[in-house]
């Protein structure tokens, strides 16, 4: 192994700032969003980004005005969303089946009232807005509310296409608040999603005893599995591209070739952007003795974007990661703005347990049961001896009376 570079058996995902001040803060605006309402979210919105919490009536699409080719990539964005969505849910039918106890079933049913959290900050997200609202679009969640500081009319047009019933332009922990509890004549929501900075993030760690939330976003990351590539300059771009996200984005490259390592290496130190990158890890390029190490890392890692450039390796191989993109031409920026497949990924290693934001996301399953005549005895008797057995008494009880009539 080259001495150069580290080895992924040395590599430790690193740790990143201590959040008890983030914490504190956030606790702080939530607990006077609670007790005080719509005043305390006008109050803290004026004075940590001076402006007021507002509704802001969204147009038809077709009435931004735009760049034409602006326009028409939004579009096209949304069309492929909204197509890979309604793929995720062809299949997810409500069902049932009848047996001689009685007749069993469960029902998908959309989420009432989502919330859909879009990123302001100094260029208008515009794939988020997108991709949040899109699949419930999709799933057909009655009530949609995007929620950003941005009003961007590029922003307004997307969340307007991917069907926003409502947009509140207001930003950070107090938005999650508003959302949470409720803001002027918008009753609190049911499910909120959608990236967001370290207090945004916080704030939905914080309300989610009492609103779902899609999942608790760390810092972007993208790991490129490559040994050999035709076009080496397209990783480098890759690898620089995570690094807009956020200033602690990484990118790593693993793989079992030095000489892949150090071409890229030089790369990227040649580039303008590169060499700053590289001395504070945001990009790191880590040798793998074998195939076989190399999987294993990429599995224990579970990164949110997984690039592997071996079109030859079977998919199963992998098992932990927010979205896989097989291939060079599998561009990471393909699949933030319009391949298809949803951006709002696991990261930190909660790829382990969860997936990236689908359709999934915005229905519930409800379970249903009617029990017959015969199944009411059979059943009756069964409950009446676990309950027994539990020592609950009134359970045993609600089964046993149900034994003492015919029918």
């Amino acid at each position: 192994m080259s001495d150069k570079f580290q080895s992924v058996q040395a590599y430790i995902r690193p740790s990143f700032k201590d959040q008890s001040k983030v914490e504190t803060t956030v606790a702080n605006i939530l607990g006077k969003i609670k007790d005080h309402g719509d005043k305390a979210v006008q109050a803290i919105s004026q004075k940590i980004d001076q402006q007021d919490a507002s509704y802001i009536e969204l147009k038809p699409f077709d009435e931004y005005e735009l760049a034409t080719g602006l326009k028409e990539a939004i579009q096209s964005a949304h069309m492929r969303i909204k197509k890979f969505c309604k793929f995720q849910i062809k299949s997810l039918k409500s069902d049932a089946f009848s047996d001689e106890m009685g007749d069993f079933g469960f029902v998908y049913q959309p989420i009432e009232r989502i919330g859909a959290y879009i990123p302001g900050g100094q260029f208008p997200l515009i794939s988020t807005a997108l991709m949040t609202l899109t699949p419930a679009q999709v799933a057909g969640c009655p009530v949609r509310v995007a929620c950003s500081p941005s009003d961007h009319p590029a922003l307004l047009a997307a969340a307007s296409l991917a069907g926003a019933t409502q947009f509140l332009h207001l930003g950070g922990a107090q938005a999650i608040g508003a959302l949470s509890y409720g803001f002027s004549e918008t009753a609190p929501v049911n499910l909120i999603v959608g990236p967001g900075n370290a207090y945004v993030n916080q704030a939905k760690a914080q309300v989610q005893h009492r609103t779902l939330i899609d999942t608790l976003a760390g810092p972007s990351e993208l790991l490129i599995y490559a040994n050999q590539v035709k076009q080496p300059e397209w990783l480098m771009f890759d690898a620089l591209a995570q690094a807009e996200h956020d200033a602690n984005a990484i990118s790593i490259v693993v793989s079992e070739s030095s000489q892949l390592l150090t071409d890229l290496n030089q790369l990227i130190a040649d580039h303008p952007d590169g060499q700053a990158l590289l001395d504070n890890d945001n990009i790191v390029l880590l040798h793998a003795d074998d195939q076989d190490q190399a999987i294993a890392f990429i599995n224990d890692y579970a990164p949110e974007h997984l690039m592997v450039c071996d079109e030859s390796l079977k998919q199963s191989l992998f098992t932990n990661y927010g979205s896989l993109f097989i291939g060079e031409n599998s561009a990471v920026a393909f699949g933030d703005y319009c391949a298809g497949p949803n951006h709002t990924l696991p990261t930190a290693g909660a790829a382990k347990f969860s997936g990236g934001l689908s359709v999934h996301q915005f229905l519930k399953v409800l379970s249903t049961q009617k029990i017959n005549g015969t199944g009411r005895g059979v059943l009756a008797n069964i409950s009446a001896k676990l309950a027994a057995a539990e020592g609950l008494v009134y359970h045993q009880k609600s089964a046993e009376i149900r034994k003492q009539l015919e029918g």
